[in-house]
C-alpha cells in the first residue's frame, strides 16, 4: 500500500475529531457475534485468565544454553489459570524463528486444548525483528521521525510485521508516541521527536503498517499493534523514567493525546500504558483518561494492557492503594482490560475474590473480556493459532534490506559542513576514532536482540561498524582505527575504560581528515537514567587534543538523546548526526560522507546548546524576551545548538510565490496554502517542505509556532515543484485552560521557508465538547 493519498501530506488535522462520537473502528457483525456466543460459554476463571499476561521466563528454564518450556508450568497457567497472554522472549534474548515457532506453537497447542480459547503472544519488535535472529534491524523510531517520510514509517512497519509472524508472533508492542520533549529522558530515541503531528503521522502510518488497512480482519502477514504510552509519559519533572509528570490539562488535550487518537482512527487495536502519574494520579488509575478520554471520548473498542508489572505499582510506589488487591480493584475499574503480570498469578486469584465481593462489577469483567476476544478474533487466532516460516519466503531478503538501507540514509542528519569538507573525496586518508567508531550496539541502541541492546555486537558481527563501512567505502589502506576512549564490553552505557587519548593524536598524523564517532552506548527505560546530559569529559577531551593537531574534524554524532557539546562543535569542521541508524547505518553514513547519498534528514527534536537550556520548538512567545530595565535586567532569548527541523544538503533550495487561497477564514473553511521551491543547487536532493503557524494574539500565551504540515520531495538541480498544504480553519484551534478546543478571532503568521504570509480568522468559534 501507498501512503501517498493518506499522509505524505499531513496536517494537524489528524488530532482532530467529529462532534459526533462514531465508533474508532467500524464493528464486523460476525466478529461481534462470535465474541458473544464464546463469553456466553466462559466461566468467571475462564474470563479473568483472558485478562492475565505471564512472562515466558516463569513458564520455562534454561537448559544446556537453551530456553525450554516446563509443561508442568505451562499446563498450570492454562489448563488451571486459563491465561489468555504470553510476553517477552526469554532471558529477555533473541531466539531464532524456528525457537520461536517450537515455543509459540506449543503454548497455542495446549490453549486451543484446554480452553478452546487461542493464547496471544507479545514481543517487543521496536525497530525491525528485535527479538527474532536473523531478521531486518530498521533504524529506531527517532530516525524515522527525522526522515520526515511517512512511507518509511509504514514500509518497516510493514516488513516488521512480516517477520514477526513469520516467526509465528501475532503482537507487538509498538509503535512508541510519547513525544521526546525532555532531552534528559532515557526514552526519546524511542518515539519520533518532539512534535505531536510528526508523532501523529508516522504513529499512524506505522500502525497501517503493521495491520494493514482492516483492522477487523488482520492479513496473516500482518500482526497488531499496542500503541504506547498512554499517555504523558515523555514529560516527566525530574527527566527520569517512570516518574510523576506534571502537565496542564490543555497540553494533555492537544498535544499528548493527539498521537494516540491518530493511531486509534489509523485502527489500532491495543494500546499501553503509561507506568507513571500525572498530575498526580497514576495513569494505570485514571479513569477519565482511559475510559473517558479514549474507550468513550473516542468510541474505541480495543483493549488497554497494563506495562510491565505496573498495577503492583499502585501500592508499591504510587501508594494510591493499601495492596495488591485494592490496586487490582483500582486499575481494573479505571479500565485496564488485560494485566502485564509477568511474575505470578496472584492476580487471578484476587480479581476474582473482587468480583465475589462485587467490588469490580461483573459489567466491567465482560468488557474487559469482549476486548481482549476481539483482538483475537480480529487477528484470525480462532482460525489459525500458528503461522509458518515456510509461507514466509521473503525473511530477511535482500528487499527488506534494501528498505533498511534506504531508512538509514533519509535519517542521518547533516548539520554542519563548514567549506563544503563534505562529501569527503576520493583517496582521503581518514582516521575513525571514538568509542563509537567500531561497534554494533552503538548503531542500534536498546531493543536489540536483548532490552538494554548490550550484546548487539554478538549477533549482528556481520553488519558493518562505523570503521568497516568507511574502509569499505574509501579502501582499506586509507582507513586507519585508533579509537582513543572506549566503552566497557557489554557494561552499562555510560562506563568508559580509561582513555588512550595519546594514541589517536598519535594516528592523526598520518590523515587527512578525522572521523570522530562520538555519542552513546546503548541502553533501555530507567537504566539509561542520566545525572548530566553533558557527553563525558573523556569523550569532550579526545575531541579537543585531536582539534589541537590541526587536522580537520568531522564529528559523528552516535546517540540517543541529544548530549551536550557545545564546547567542542565549534572545534568540528562538519557534524552528521546519525542518532540510532540500526544495523545498516554505518553503511548509510559511509554513504553520505562519500557524497553517494544526498542527506535529507531534519532535527526531530530541539539540541539543547547548554544544560540549563533546555526547551521545544514550540515554546511560549513569552520565553523569548528582550532585555528590560531597571531591576529586572535579563535576558531570556533561548539558545539551542540546533532547532528542531533543521538539516542540511549537499545542495540548495529556494522558496518562492508563497499564497493562500484565502486571507480570511472561519472555523468551517477550507484553506489552500501553497509555496514553490526550487533545487537551487547541483546535485539532486530531498527537501522535507514543513508549514508552520503562529497565532499573533490568543486568550492563552501563543506558542512560538507550530508544526501543521510537512511533505518531503525530490527535485534534480533546476527542478521547481509546487507543493500545496490543504486546512480546515478549525486546525489552527488551540485547547483552552477549561480544556476545551477554541479557535479565535485574529491574525495567524504561516511560514514556509523563509517565506511569510498572514490569514485572518473573521470569527471565534468554541466546541462544546472536548473534541473537535
Amino acid at each position: 500500500m501507498s501512503l501517498r493519498n493518506m499522509t505524505l501530506t499531513a496536517t494537524i488535522g489528524i488530532a482532530c475529531a467529529s462532534q459526533a462520537v462514531s465508533p474508532a473502528i467500524r464493528p464486523d457483525k460476525e466478529i461481534e457475534r462470535k465474541i458473544e456466543n464464546t463469553l456466553g460459554r466462559m466461566t468467571l476463571e475462564e474470563k479473568i485468565g483472558q485478562m492475565t499476561e505471564l512472562s515466558i521466563d516463569v513458564l520455562g528454564e534454561w537448559k544446556d544454553g537453551e530456553f525450554r518450556l516446563d509443561r508442568d508450568k505451562l499446563h498450570n497457567a492454562i489448563a488451571q489459570f486459563k491465561v489468555g497472554s504470553v510476553l517477552n522472549a526469554p532471558g529477555p534474548i533473541a531466539q531464532t524463528p524456528e525457537k520461536w515457532q517450537e515455543i509459540i506453537g506449543l503454548i497455542q497447542e495446549m490453549s486451543m486444548k484446554e480452553i478452546g480459547i487461542p493464547c496471544i503472544y507479545g514481543l517487543d519488535q521496536n525497530h525491525g525483528t528485535t527479538y527474532t535472529l536473523g531478521g531486518t534491524l530498521f533504524p529506531q523510531n527517532i530516525n524515522i521521525g527525522a526522515s520526515f517520510n511517512p512511507q518509511l514509517a509504514y514500509d518497516a512497519a510493514r516488513v516488521t510485521a512480516y517477520e514477526t509472524r513469520a516467526a509465528n508472533c501475532p503482537w507487538t508492542y509498538s509503535p512508541t508516541v510519547d513525544m521526546a520533549r525532555d532531552p534528559r529522558w532515557p526514552r526519546v530515541w524511542e518515539n519520533y521527536g518532539e512534535d505531536c503531528l510528526v508523532n501523529a503521522i508516522m504513529g499512524s502510518a506505522a500502525v497501517r503498517g503493521f495491520q494493514g488497512d482492516d483492522p477487523n480482519h488482520i492479513p496473516s502477514d500482518r500482526i497488531a499493534t499496542s500503541v504506547k504510552h498512554y499517555m504523558g509519559y515523555s514529560q516527566a519533572r525530574t527527566g527520569k523514567d517512570r516518574t510523576p509528570a506534571y502537565i496542564p490539562v490543555s497540553e494533555l488535550r492537544e498535544k499528548c493525546f493527539a498521537p494516540f487518537k491518530a493511531c486509534v482512527e489509523a485502527g489500532a487495536l491495543t494500546i499501553m500504558v503509561n507506568s507513571g502519574s500525572v498530575n498526580g494520579v497514576p495513569m494505570h488509575a485514571d479513569k477519565e483518561l482511559l475510559t473517558g478520554w479514549l474507550k468513550e471520548g473516542l468510541g474505541w473498542d480495543g483493549m488497554l494492557v497494563t506495562d510491565w508489572a505496573d498495577i503492583n505499582n499502585l501500592y508499591t510506589r504510587e501508594h494510591v492503594a493499601t495492596d495488591k488487591k485494592e490496586a487490582i480493584e483500582i486499575a481494573i475499574n479505571a479500565g485496564i482490560d488485560m494485566a502485564m503480570e509477568p511474575y505470578d498469578l496472584d492476580f487471578c486469584t484476587l480479581l476474582k475474590e473482587l468480583v465475589e465481593e462485587h467490588r469490580v462489577p461483573m459489567s466491567r469483567i465482560d468488557d474487559a473480556v469482549r476486548r481482549v476476544l476481539r483482538l483475537k478474533y480480529r487477528l484470525g487466532l480462532f482460525d489459525t493459532p500458528v503461522t509458518h516460516m515456510k509461507d514466509f519466503p521473503e525473511f530477511a531478503s535482500e528487499a527488506h534490506k534494501a528498505l533498511a538501507v534506504k531508512a538509514a540514509g533519509e535519517s542521518e542528519v547533516l548539520l554542519k559542513n563548514r567549506n563544503g569538507i563534505l562529501p569527503l573525496k576520493k583517496g582521503t586518508r581518514l582516521l575513525v576514532t571514538g568509542p563509537n567508531a567500531n561497534s554494533m550496539r552503538c548503531l542500534n541502541g536498546g531493543w536489540s536482540y536483548s532490552w538494554q541492546g548490550h550484546i548487539a555486537d554478538r549477533y549482528a558481527a556481520d553488519h558493518n561498524t562505523i570503521y568497516e563501512a568507511l574502509r569499505d567505502e574509501f579502501g582499506k589502506d586509507n582507513v586507519t582505527l585508533e579509537q582513543g576512549v572506549t566503552y566497557v564490553p557489554e557494561g552499562n552505557y555510560y562506563e568508559e575504560n580509561p582513555p588512550e587519548i595519546e594514541k589517536a593524536v598519535e594516528a592523526a598524523a598520518g590523515a587527512d581528515v578525522i572521523i570522530a564517532c562520538i555519542g552513546e552506548n546503548s541502553y533501555c527505560e530507567t537504566p539509561g537514567n542520566l545525572s548530566d546530559l553533558r557527553l563525558s569529559a573523556n569523550q569532550r577531551d579526545l575531541v579537543k587534543a585531536l582539534a589541537r593537531t590541526g587536522k580537520p574534524v568531522v564529528l559523528i554524532l552516535n546517540e540517543g538523546r541529544p548530549r551536550i557539546i557545545s564546547d567542542i562543535e565549534p572545534l568540528a569542521e562538519a557534524v552528521v548526526n546519525i542518532l540510532l541508524p540500526g544495523n545498516y547505518g554505518a553503511d548509510a553514513l559511509a554513504g553520505i560522507l562519500s557524497g553517494k547519498t544526498n542527506p535529507s534528514a531534519k532535527m526531530p527534536y530541539t539540541y539543547p546548546k547548554d544544560p540549563a537550556a533546555l526547551t521545544t520548538y514550540d515554546y511560549r512567545v513569552s520565553e523569548e524576551m528582550d532585555k528590560m530595565d531597571g531591576a529586572y535586567d535579563y535576558d531570556a532569548v533561548i539558545s539551542v545548538q540546533w532547532p528542531f527541523g533543521y538539516g542540511l544538503s549537499y545542495t540548495t533550495f529556494g522558496y518562492d510565490n508563497f499564497r493562500t487561497s484565502a486571507d480570511t477564514f472561519t472555523a468551517d473553511d477550507d484553506i489552500t496554502l501553497s509555496v514553490d521551491v526550487t533545487n537551487t543547487g547541483t546535485m539532486t536532493g530531498k527537501e522535507t517542505v514543513m508549514l508552520f503557524s503562529r497565532d499573533m494574539v490568543a486568550s492563552l500565551t501563543p506558542e512560538n509556532r507550530r508544526l501543521r504540515a510537512f511533505r518531503k520531495i525530490e527535485l534534480k538541480p533546476g527542478e521547481k515543484r509546487t507543493v500545496s498544504f490543504n486546512l480546515k480553519g478549525s486546525d489552527l484551534a488551540f485547547v483552552g485552560a477549561d480544556g476545551k478546543w477554541i479557535l479565535e478571532k485574529g491574525k495567524f503568521r504561516m511560514q514556509a521557508g523563509d517565506k511569510i504570509l498572514y490569514l485572518e480568522c473573521t470569527e471565534t468559534h468554541k466546541w462544546d465538547t472536548q473534541n473537535k
